[in-house]
Order: structure tokens, then C-alpha cells, then sequence
């Protein structure tokens, strides 16, 4: 699916882009690839088992997958990592903040594959980012947001393209169809932490939110930032 030119979302069971299980509809987080004149950067990759799904979707744009040079992840969960091996074994390069680098790497619970009865694979990341930072990747420079809570490495990333303020946010708050906050059974849940996150997403300029789950907003998104902080305070305090 064609966000603006040259961006896309190419995985998502939650509205239909890949299929992983009948009635699962959190087993496959959105995916999302941008294409530069140096590659491919793709923001998070799916569980895995959605793979093929998601390289034929990049192809109907007429990419291709060995064209993907960095995998850049908001965290560790298996619906949003769990595909990190295959583009490992590809060459993909991985980036993350510190929290999901060591998660990913060792596989544990952090990664929730017991959420979903499967076995996550462990890999290593390439680099890895801190808070704050300002990172150049294919020629893009995307800064880096650190809001733990859902997870303890849960991040956004922020770019701005086609004149707009993108930021790719994966689990930090439910979105349309899911919800106003991330999972909370997470191994790494911190509750207290969360609020903070929220509190401190809700003041972040953004044009356009690409969400973990669910739909995409295009108009206002950190109204929706605001509303799930003001949930949190509601259902928390």
C-alpha cells in the first residue's frame, strides 16, 4: 500500500496487508519500506511467517527485496522482529535502540514469542542508537525517540519527507482498531514508565503517524497522541 511516493506500508494483518492465522490479528505488525536512491530502508519486519507475502509486496511496487539495506526496529516483539533472521540471512543491516539490540539478540521473553506459540529466532543488530539521536541511513536522517513502557527499548523515528513530519511509531499507543495503548502483558511492561512515555509523545510534532497496528493517520495524529496519554491518566492514576 502506497503511503506517499516511495513510501509503503508492506505488512499488517490487523487491515489485511499480510495473513499469518485465521483470527490472529496481532500476529503480524505493520511494516513500512522507503525507498531512497541508495536502497531500501524498512522499518520493522513482520513475524516471519509473512515474509514471502510481504517481499511480493514489495515487488507489485516494482522493488525488490535485495534491494533492502537496513531494517530499522521500534522494538522486540516477535510481530515486529520476529522476521529479523530471514533479512539477517539476506545481508540487511539492523538498527535499534540498545533495549531491543539485547533483546533480539537473545531471543528471551522479551520478544513475547510465547504470545503467539512460536520460537523467536535470535540475531544481532548492526548499530545501534540512543535517544536523541540524529542518525543518517541511505541518505535520510532520521532521529530517534525513546519511549519505554509497552517495552523497555519501545521507539519512534522521526524523518521528514514530501514535506511532511513522519514519524513510525510502532506500539507506543494503540492506534484505530487497537485500541489506545500497547499490549500490557509484555514481559517488560512498566506501567509508571508508560505514562511518562505518553506524556512526553503527546507534545511530539508529527504530520503523519505510521503505527504498529491499525491504520494510519494522516491528519492530527498527535491528537491521538493526546488522547491515549489522557487514557492513561484516566484508567492508571
Amino acid at each position: 500500500m502506497q503511503i506517499l511516493k516511495n513510501l509503503y506500508q508492506v505488512s499488517g494483518d490487523l487491515n489485511g496487508v499480510t495473513f499469518d492465522l485465521q483470527g490472529a490479528l496481532w500476529n503480524d505488525a505493520n511494516s513500512y519500506v522507503l525507498k531512497t536512491d541508495e536502497g531500501l530502508i524498512m522499518f520493522d519486519c513482520g513475524c516471519g511467517d509473512t515474509m514471502e507475502q510481504i517481499f511480493n509486496n514489495i515487488e507489485y511496487w516494482d522493488l525488490s527485496p535485495d534491494d533492502i539495506k537496513y531494517c530499522i526496529l521500534t522494538h522486540a516483539h516477535y510481530d515486529h522482529a520476529g522476521g529479523g533472521h530471514i533479512l539477517k540471512e539476506k545481508g540487511v543491516k539492523f538498527i535499534a535502540i540498545k533495549e531491543t539490540a539485547e533483546s533480539v539478540q537473545s531471543g528471551d521473553e522479551r520478544c513475547a514469542g510465547y504470545l503467539y506459540h512460536k520460537k523467536f529466532n535470535p540475531f544481532v543488530v548492526d548499530r545501534v542508537v540512543a535517544d536523541g539521536e540524529v542518525i543518517d541511513v541511505l541518505g535520510m536522517r532520521i532521529k530517534v525517540g525513546h519511549y519505554p513502557g509497552h517495552t523497555m527499548g519501545c521507539t519512534a523515528y522521526s524523518f521528514d519527507y514530501e514535506g511532511k513530519k513522519i514519524t513510525v511509531s510502532g506500539d507506543i499507543i494503540g492506534t484505530l482498531l487497537a485500541g489506545d495503548f500497547g499490549w500490557d502483558g509484555s514481559f517488560d511492561f512498566d506501567k509508571k514508565k508508560y505514562i511518562e512515555s505518553l506524556r512526553k509523545f503527546a507534545q511530539h510534532e508529527m504530520d503523519i503517524m505510521l503505527p504498529g497496528h491499525g491504520l494510519i493517520y494522516f491528519h492530527k495524529p498527535r491528537w491521538r497522541a493526546e488522547e491515549a496519554y489522557n487514557s492513561a491518566l484516566v484508567q492508571w492514576r
